[in-house]
C-alpha cells in the first residue's frame, strides 16, 4: 500500500491544470459511451448535525487505463469559522487483477482541483461566441480559487473578476489572494449576489447553500453558470435556461435544485444535454446548438470518475518522482 499526503498530492498536480481538464474530458467522454461504472453516491447523515456530511462516491473508469476505487469525503460547513476547510477526503485505489488495495491518497486536493477542471471545461464549451473577459465568483473558499485557476487555463482572455460572499470578510481576503496569485486580474467586490451574477456573462456558484435562494433574473442574457455547489439556483428558474449536467440520474437526487425541478415537472424535459455528449471521441468539441442569447446552467453532481481520473494520474507521479509511504505489510502476507 503506497500512502500519499496532501503535500505529496499538491507537488505534483500543481500548475497541470490544462492536464486537469482534459484528465477529465476523457473521463466524460468515457461515460457518456458507457466505460464507466459510477453507482449513486453514498451520503452518511447525523441526525444531530443536519449540515454535516460524509459522501462515499465508488466508481470505475474504463479505457485504455483503466482504474477502480473509492472517494470518501466529508463536508462539515462549520470548519469554515473554526478557520479550518469545510471538506476533507481520502481516495482508495484497488488493483483491478486482485482487488486489493494499492495506493491510499489525501483526497481534498484531487476532489477540489477534478471540480474545478470541470467547470473549466463546462465553461471553454458552452462559452463559446459569448464574452470570456470577466467572471462572476459567488462564494470565496477554495473550490472558487481552484476554478479561477482553471479558469484562467481554459479562457485566456479572461481579464475581470467580481466577488461575493455572505462575510465581507472573506471576501476581502480572497480579493487580496487574487491579486497576489493573479496580478494581471482585475479584481472587484460587491455587496451582492444579483450585483454580481449581473457583472460578468460567467458566473460560478461555489457555496455551500442548502436550500436554493436566488433566480436569474439578474443575469444578461446569455449568460453561463457554473452551478457548482447545486443548491443555489431555485428550480423555477432552471425551467427558464437551458441546463447542462454531467449525469441526470445522479444530479436529481438528493434536492438539489434540479432534483427540486424535476418534482415541480414531474419529468426532466428542462435538461438539454450531458456534458459528455458534447464532446467527441476524437478530441473535438462539437456545436452545442445552443442559442447564444439564453442563460445556460451547467450543473455537475461531481461523478467519482473524474476523482479516479486524476487519481491515477497523481498514483503515477508518485510513482516516478519516488514519492508517498509505502506499507508493505498493510494487507496479510
Amino acid at each position: 500500500m503506497l500512502i500519499l499526503t496532501h503535500s505529496d498530492v499538491e507537488k505534483i498536480l500543481d500548475g497541470r491544470e490544462t492536464e486537469n481538464i482534459e484528465a477529465v474530458a476523457d473521463a466524460y467522454r468515457l461515460h457518456s459511451a458507457g466505460r464507466t461504472v459510477v453507482p449513486h453516491s453514498v451520503f452518511l447523515r447525523f441526525p444531530d448535525q443536519p449540515q454535516d456530511r460524509i459522501i462515499g462516491l465508488p466508481a470505475y473508469r474504463g479505457g485504455e487505463r483503466p482504474v477502480a476505487g473509492m472517494k470518501w469525503i466529508s463536508s462539515f460547513p462549520g470548519n469554515i469559522e473554526r478557520g479550518r476547510q469545510r471538506a476533507s477526503a481520502a481516495l482508495l485505489l484497488n488493483s483491478l487483477s486482485t482487488g486489493h488495495p494499492e495506493a491510499l491518497i489525501e483526497g481534498s486536493v484531487i476532489s477540489a482541483r477534478r471540480t474545478a477542471a470541470s467547470a473549466a471545461l463546462a465553461a471553454r464549451l458552452l462559452t463559446r461566441g459569448r464574452p470570456r473577459d470577466g467572471v462572476a465568483l459567488i462564494g470565496c473558499g477554495v473550490i472558487n480559487l481552484e476554478i479561477l485557476h482553471h479558469l484562467c487555463a481554459a479562457l485566456p482572455d479572461l481579464r475581470t473578476v467580481t466577488l461575493y460572499d455572505r462575510s465581507s470578510r472573506r471576501s476581502a481576503r480572497f480579493a487580496e489572494q487574487i491579486a497576489t496569485e493573479f496580478p494581471a486580474l482585475t479584481v472587484r467586490r460587491t455587496d451582492s449576489a444579483p450585483a454580481a451574477m449581473a457583472a460578468h456573462r460567467l458566473v460560478s456558484f461555489a457555496t455551500t447553500a442548502g436550500v436554493p435562494h436566488i433566480g436569474l433574473a439578474a443575469a444578461q442574457p446569455g449568460t453561463v453558470v457554473l452551478h457548482i455547489s447545486l443548491r443555489d439556483l431555485l428550480p423555477e428558474a432552471l425551467l427558464q435556461a437551458d441546463n447542462i449536467v454531467d449525469d441526470p440520474d445522479h444530479v436529481c437526487r438528493e434536492n438539489t435544485s434540479l432534483h427540486l425541478a424535476e418534482n415541480l415537472t414531474g419529468n426532466r424535459d428542462f435538461i438539454n444535454a450531458s456534458i459528455g455528449e458534447l464532446l467527441t471521441e476524437d478530441g473535438r468539441e462539437t456545436d452545442t446548438g445552443l442559442d447564444p442569447e439564453r442563460t445556460v446552467v451547467f450543473s455537475p453532481f461531481g461523478l467519482g470518475v473524474l476523482d479516479l481520473a486524476l487519481a491515477e494520474r497523481v498514483l503515477e507521479g508518485a510513482r516516478a518522482k519516488g514519492l508517498g509511504v509505502q506499507v508493505d505489510d498493510f494487507l496479510p502476507s
